[in-house]
């Protein structure tokens, strides 16, 4: 039960900017850190949800609602996923060859094609939120927990690019088909629980993330050999924002 609560502080520690308990960094507490990962989604979830009923509840406009919306994730995680896709931007525009890539990734340097691409995510965030009815906010309140059962499934089962840094360390402390195992249950019971608040919305989430988790796969072993945490981060931005595209096209056709 200790290296359980350890796990959970260790997450919101590391994967957020909510303050938490000290928590001993030491590698058997770091054996189901994915596992609690999903957590941090439900905090972003709930804080959208609630961002969004008070905008209902005193008239807010919609470009206010829409940047309020794009931020939240952003304080609540310190920007630690935004920093991965925009490396991964980096290498994957810079056509190198694998090694390279890789150098690109752990580099602490922001290139054009990171900040190019940063840009037009936020745009792209923005432009998205201030479509979405209430229904599709309900229902992307989900999408934060999926991403993160996803991306923590994917640490854990997906074969590593390199010995080293985060991922690898997460996969040499972890118990991967156990952890593998809890993240598809949690993803399970996230995936139940949308169904019956929004049916067509939670269909709409399941296309977009699956589709995003299938090129997640397809790029990071075509171009990397594998994942990183750099890899994991920018396909939980890439994700979040493709279920977003796809229930904006389902607020349009079905509300």
């Amino acid at each position: 039960m200790k290296k359980l609560y350890n796990s959970l502080v260790l997450a919101f520690a590391m994967y957020s900017k909510i303050p938490t308990p000290k928590a001993d960094w030491k590698k058997e507490n770091m054996r189901y850190v994915m596992c609690c990962f999903p957590l941090v989604g439900i905090v972003i979830g709930a804080l959208v949800y609630g961002w969004g009923w008070l905008c209902t509840q005193f008239s807010i406009g919609h470009l206010l609602r829409a940047v309020i919306y794009v931020l939240i994730p952003v304080f609540v995680t310190g920007g630690i996923h935004l920093d991965g896709f925009l490396d991964t931007c980096d290498a994957l525009h810079s056509y190198a060859d694998r090694e390279r890539k890789l150098e690109i990734l752990k580099d602490p340097h922001a290139g054009a094609f990171a900040i190019i691409c940063g840009i037009s995510l936020f745009v792209l965030n923005l432009g998205l939120w201030s479509e979405v009815s209430m229904h599709g906010v309900r229902t992307l309140a989900f999408g934060f927990v999926i991403s993160r059962c996803l991306s923590g499934w994917s640490v854990a089962i997906f074969p590593c690019a390199k010995g080293t840094g985060l991922a690898a360390t997460f996969q040499d402390a972890a118990h991967r088909h156990v952890v593998g195992a809890i993240c598809c249950v949690e993803l399970l019971l996230v995936l139940v629980a949308a169904f019956f608040a929004e049916p067509i919305g939670a269909a709409c989430l399941v296309a977009g993330a699956f589709l995003s988790m299938a090129w997640y796969y397809f790029i990071s072993r075509k171009q990397f050999g594998g994942i990183t945490g750099d890899l994991a981060g920018w396909f939980l931005q890439m994700c979040e924002c493709l279920m977003a595209v796809v229930v904006v096209i389902g607020d349009l056709l079905w509300f």
